[in-house]
């Protein structure tokens, strides 16, 4: 491979002069190794390791030392939210800053897809992409549904339970060398050669004709254009020297042979990070075999400056995927275990926000809100106890899906870094129009132009919408309520001028900053007049890659309705059990605590009911745990 960057990025002195510029504590053994590696190579970090820190720090040192003005680091993550905690941290720096900028993609897989594969092909068929989004996909899927093309098809679904999931799930798949229809996660229930199939496939083409796709579409795209144009790979491969791939263990198995088919077979130096036991996917698309993370030999981090080691403890138990012992190098924390029945479920929540107030210092609760996670939301039809976050509190209300506002909002956030950082504008203005066009499509239909049809005179609604996305791009993640609601109030109008037709209210009654508290866990508007220890309700999933100062995990029913996910936890922990020997469900459930409990800094507290629980009550406590009967009080 032809160097790319200066030979002495990594040497010690640059390494240590970065390390003090950037306010960092001294790096272990581990962390040297990685930092300094220029090799293809696995690294499975712990929970709290500091992954993070670490990928932002090798890449200041690469932007510093890029020689190449052609070629360029390419960092993929699994999500928005990974991906932009990693872009901010190299924009810290004005040399950081250049990886934001051609020709280097900070992005998640999904983006890299779109960019570099999907939307070429797409666009190579003369189709303009209006959204590539699954809820504005289930939106046009509805109304299209209702056109007399698809009478049989409508009927049919009207007659079952939940049908219009077979509609809206219809999704692409690339097989034996051409694109087919299908469903999100299993094939329809009906052939393909029969007429529901046949207009089934038909409503999915039209959409797709009018650049209407959902997620998963893009891969299938992808998967065909690579197949069709072989010389794709060698050009992308060579525009991409240098591959870090961030969050690993959520990567699909459709995603990862996609990066296979680019990079395994090229001169690319692949370095994928993760912690394979916070890997939360199906184990039906989970990656095994050659391309299993971490491959033999993977380097590791194992100290967590998180917590601990009492937590680590925990955590080394727990870790279903893969043996690791975890050692805490954090706060000494405490670990805790609430026994409780039907009578005193509602107690468990309160006594854990008033431990939380006594053990943890106030000022870490002010700025890490203790968190309450469950692995359900909801209840589901069994009469086993507890099922869900919702019988310890009657009146938790599960958030509903995310709405256009909300992905808006979080357009407008990363199009706005995009536009900061010098990268291509044109880009992010167009990225950030194609999410106001689906936001509004449920109300305009399919009546708004692409960004390069937008009027440019400020007389007219398109030089109105231009001089309101660049608001949006200049300041959207900053606007406080009444400034959010004005812009999109003008919003409102401009659409209803260039779609000339009357909208209903769009109702973009949230802010920017409301919104990302609330997906950082933080205390809602309507909380916050009450005591910063009041803890924050929600999924242990949505939780994922949070730290908090208290976390309390409460017992619910596992996927198949057998068992309860904590009572397996403390039995594996008390019985000493080997978790790789543990039924596969088992695994699963406890893989989910895993998750949820390596998320605090100083308190974990379990929640079990005191049935199942109490045996192992004895063990927790030479533990040196915590253990508090509620049924006893």
């Amino acid at each position: 491979m032809t160097r790319t960057y200066l030979p002495d990025a990594f040497a010690t002195h640059k390494v240590e002069a970065m390390v003090k510029l950037l306010g960092l504590d001294p790096l272990d053994a581990e962390q040297w190794d990685f930092l300094q590696s220029e090799t293809t190579q696995d690294l499975q970090a712990a929970p709290g390791s500091g992954k993070t820190t670490l990928i932002g720090l090798k890449l200041a040192l690469m932007a510093d030392a890029w020689t190449s003005v052609t070629c360029g680091v390419c960092v993929l993550s699994h999500t928005n939210t990974a991906k932009n905690e990693i872009a901010d941290r190299v924009a810290s720096l004005a040399a950081g800053r250049r990886l934001l900028r051609y020709p280097h993609f900070i992005g998640t897989i999904q983006s890299f897809v779109h960019t570099f594969l999907a939307l070429p092909a797409v666009r190579a068929k003369g189709v303009e992409v209006r959204s590539v989004d699954d809820a504005a996909f289930e939106t046009a899927a509805i109304k299209l549904l209702q056109h007399p093309n698809y009478s049989t098809l409508r009927s049919y679904v009207e007659r079952q339970r939940d049908g219009t999931g077979i509609v809206t799930g219809a999704t692409l798949a690339y097989k034996q060398g051409e694109l087919v229809v299908t469903g999100a996660t299993r094939e329809p229930p009906f052939r393909a050669e029969t007429t529901s199939g046949k207009q089934l496939s038909s409503l999915k083409w039209t959409l797709a004709r009018r650049g209407i796709f959902r997620y998963q579409d893009m891969y299938a795209i992808a998967q065909q254009y690579l197949a069709e144009h072989p010389d794709i790979v060698p050009a992308v491969s060579a525009r991409f020297p240098f591959v870090l791939l961030d969050e690993m263990q959520d990567t699909s198995a459709t995603q990862h042979g996609l990066l296979d088919l680019v990079f395994a077979s090229s001169p690319t130096v692949v370095q994928r990070v993760g912690d394979t036991n916070q890997g939360i996917y199906s184990d039906a698309d989970a990656v095994s075999g050659p391309a299993s993370f971490p491959l033999s030999g993977a380097g590791e981090l194992p100290v967590s400056r998180r917590f601990g080691p009492q937590i680590a403890a925990v955590a080394s138990r727990l870790a279903v995927r893969r043996p690791q012992q975890v050692h805490g190098a954090g706060p000494d924390g405490q670990v805790a275990v609430l026994l409780f029945d039907e009578a005193t479920a509602t107690d468990v929540v309160p006594t854990f926000e008033r431990m939380a107030a006594v053990i943890v210092p106030e000022d870490v609760l002010l700025r890490r809100p203790p968190r309450v996670l469950g692995a359900r939301q909801g209840q589901g039809g069994s009469q086993a106890y507890p099922q869900s976050i919702s019988c310890y509190l009657p009146g938790y209300t599960p958030p509903g899906r995310p709405t256009a506002h909300r992905a808006l909002i979080d357009a407008a956030r990363a199009a706005g870094i995009q536009w900061r950082s010098g990268a291509d504008s044109h880009e992010a203005a167009t990225e950030l129009w194609n999410a106001l066009r689906a936001s509004f499509a449920p109300l305009t239909g399919e009546g708004l132009p692409a960004l390069g049809r937008l009027e440019r005179s400020a007389a007219t609604p398109g030089g109105r919408v231009r001089i309101l996305l660049r608001e949006l791009l200049t300041h959207g993640a900053t606007f406080d309520e009444a400034s959010w609601g004005m812009i999109t109030e003008q919003l409102t109008i401009q659409m209803k001028l260039l779609a000339d037709r009357p909208l209903k209210a769009v109702g973009l009654e949230f802010t920017p900053a409301a919104e990302a508290a609330a997906a950082a866990g933080g205390v809602p508007r309507s909380s916050a007049a009450v005591p910063a220890v009041r803890a924050v309700p929600g999924t242990i999933q949505s939780a994922k890659g949070e730290t908090h100062a208290a976390t309390l995990i409460l017992e619910c029913l596992e996927k198949t309705g057998k068992k309860f996910d904590v009572t397996e936890a403390l039995r594996m922990v008390a019985e000493g059990s080997d978790p790789q020997r543990e039924l596969k469900s088992v695994q699963a459930a406890v893989q989910l605590v895993f998750v949820g409990a390596t998320r605090p800094t100083h308190l974990l507290v379990l929640a079990a009911h005191r049935d199942r629980g109490k045996r192992y009550a004895e063990v927790m406590i030479d533990a040196g745990w915590d253990v508090r009967d509620l049924t006893e009080h």
